[in-house]
């Protein structure tokens, strides 16, 4: 499946964008208690409300995110990929995948939790998050910064890891087990829609062709974090977590009629303008490792035809684990029941 440039995916309409400004095309969403806002944020406006300061998190997500992971850079392809890791080199390999627009610290929360038993790695796709951009993609490449990541890493010294890809990140993941299987323990699908070549909606998420907005101070850019697709969500904490790790401020250019400075958006607008979109549900078909599936029981991108065309097409006794009352950010909705579900499953599984 992974051959030249091209490799079949369908990806749905709605996108995997983790983090997006809201202008005339994009949605997102998110909201929870707090204590100087409604107890539901909106849903196109998550983080408006808080003006900019960081909404109260409870002892679990602040002690979770105290658990800073060592950060660094390897190079692939002549991009710089953004790395986080966690435990000691030498335990098995745990490799957490994000999806579409997001990056590496969307794992930030779940990663300490393993980190004790597994050496944990997260990475940036490159367009992503802290990597570089490319000047064009391609899921070969994607599947060469996992192989890059996980030799860089040491996540195979004691043998084949596991891996979890969520969303867009399930695609580049199957692929890579598709074409190097051997080389995993077992792979987590997370919410990932893999679609039929006759299902409508499988164009390139976000094909834009224009930059993004710069905002002029870091609390108007947090205004306008919101999810794709749009979703409910109990924990702004979360949210602003992921917002600050999806902007990057940008200096003006200097001059009367030259840009100003402000902060915008890290992922690369451009990024699916020369990327092979099909369909991609034959990655499912005869996978080199044991797979499983996960996905938020009321997420929309996973309605149970789509769920049962999945499990159809991987091994009889696959394990299948829908998260209870979560939509498609799992990690987001039920952070400590996706964290249980994963414990539960390597338990016992791959076996």
């Amino acid at each position: 499946m992974v051959g030249g440039d091209r490799v079949s995916l369908s990806v749905p309409p709605s996108g995997f964008v983790a983090a997006k400004p809201v202008d005339a095309r994009v949605n997102c969403g998110d909201g929870c208690a707090m204590t100087s806002a409604p107890s539901a944020a909106p849903a196109d406006a998550p983080l408006a409300a808080f003006a900019g300061a960081v909404p109260p998190a409870p002892p679990w997500f602040t002690a979770a995110m105290a658990d800073v992971p060592e950060v660094s850079a390897i190079t692939v392809d002549g991009a710089a990929i953004e790395v986080l890791t966690w435990g000691e080199r030498g335990r098995p390999g745990l490799l957490f995948l994000h999806g579409n627009g997001a990056h590496a610290g969307w794992w930030r929360f779940i990663a300490p939790f393993f980190a004790g038993q597994y050496r944990v790695a997260a990475f940036s796709w490159s367009g992503m998050g802290g990597s570089d951009h490319r000047a064009s993609y391609s899921v070969r490449t994607f599947v060469d910064e996992i192989f890059a990541v996980i030799a860089a890493t040491g996540l195979a010294d004691a043998g084949p890891p596991l891996v979890v890809g969520h969303s867009f990140g399930g695609f580049p993941m199957m692929a890579a087990v598709k074409a190097r299987g051997a080389e995993f323990a077992a792979a987590v699908i997370v919410d990932t829609p893999f679609r039929g070549a006759d299902e409508p909606g499988g164009r390139p998420p976000n094909a834009t062709n224009r930059p993004h907005r710069v905002y002029p101070d870091l609390p108007s850019a947090l205004a306008r974090f919101r999810f794709a697709p749009v979703q409910g969500c109990a924990n702004p904490f979360i949210a602003d977590a992921i917002a600050r790790g999806s902007l990057v401020e940008v200096p003006g250019t200097g001059g009367e009629s030259e840009g100003v400075g402000g902060w915008t958006w890290r992922f690369d607008p451009y990024l699916w303008h020369r990327f092979d979109v099909g369909d991609a549900l034959q990655l499912l078909a005869d996978p080199g490792c044991p797979v499983a599936v996960m996905w938020g029981d009321q997420s929309m991108l996973m309605p149970a035809a789509r769920v049962a065309a999945m499990r159809d097409l991987l091994p009889p006794g696959s394990p299948a684990i829908p998260i209870p009352d979560a939509e498609h950010h799992v990690m987001v909705d039920q952070p400590l029941a996706f964290v249980a579900a994963l414990q539960r499953l390597f338990s016992g599984w791959p076996g």
